[in-house]
């Protein structure tokens, strides 16, 4: 008797079901990863001024932390619901909902990013004419930016898993494909459309990592300056040397 197809015994992994439906999966996987990226960008425009704002005393840090705070709270469900008023059934919907979910994550770590750079540094600055907007762009953002980028890769992973949401209106990316195997508990496309998404951040993760790394060369040197040995009758002492990590 022939071997019944992997489809039709519904297994988790069917390779089948990665041949039969691979344009499904292309479709799905660009929609998420728009959606995514969009979202991210958009929340990260929203989320710097917002965070200078903010900065600018407690006045200001209270109610810009605090409502970003309470949007994250939201469920899903309510927000999408919401805001389905305003923009309807469209992947716009889904992409204001993620961006509202990003901004407790891009906005706190921007403040902390800025108020982190040392005070030693603005004065240096300041002494030499720099003004507040070049002051900002070319010494504080720079040393903020380990902050500012570990606090956009939480919320690239955090906004890959919830793009999934949006399959409640049909624009959830890889979600889309999770919901129609619900009823019918179609294992393959369940599996396979989650691991997309595990896959997905991950992969994101690493090139924001990568990113960071480029734009932040300063933190790869993890050597000290190793101090110089006392003199002796010997001779004089050795030079100190510095490591490179």
């Amino acid at each position: 008797m022939a071997e019944q197809s992997c489809l039709v015994t519904n297994d988790w992994i069917c390779g089948e079901y990665l041949r039969s439906r691979s344009q499904e999966l292309a479709d799905a996987t660009v929609q998420h990863i728009g959606i995514t990226v969009v979202s991210v960008l958009i929340g990260l425009a929203v989320a710097f001024p917002l965070a200078l704002l903010a900065r600018r005393g407690p006045r200001f840090a209270a109610p810009v932390l605090g409502l970003t705070t309470v949007l994250y709270t939201v469920p899903s469900l309510a927000m999408f619901s919401l805001l389905l008023p305003l923009f309807g059934l469209s992947a716009a919907l889904v992409v204001t909902g993620l961006v509202l979910y990003s901004l407790t994550i891009l906005v706190r770590n921007i403040l902390a990013g800025l108020e982190a750079v040392p005070q030693e540094a603005k004065e240096a600055a300041r002494g030499m004419g720099y003004g507040p907007g070049r002051l900002l762009w070319e010494v504080e953002l720079p040393l903020a930016l380990p902050a500012v980028m570990a606090g956009l890769r939480i919320a690239t992973v955090s906004t890959v898993a919830l793009t999934t949401v949006g399959s409640l209106v049909g624009k959830g990316g890889l979600g889309n494909l999770i919901e129609d195997a619900l009823p019918s508990f179609f294992k393959a496309q369940v599996l396979t459309a989650a691991v997309l998404c595990v896959v997905l951040a991950v992969v994101a993760d690493l090139l924001l990592l990568g990113l960071q790394r480029l734009l932040t060369p300063w933190t790869r040197i993890s050597g000290t300056v190793e101090a110089a040995p006392a003199k002796t009758d010997a001779g004089p002492p050795a030079p100190a040397t510095v490591k490179a990590g």
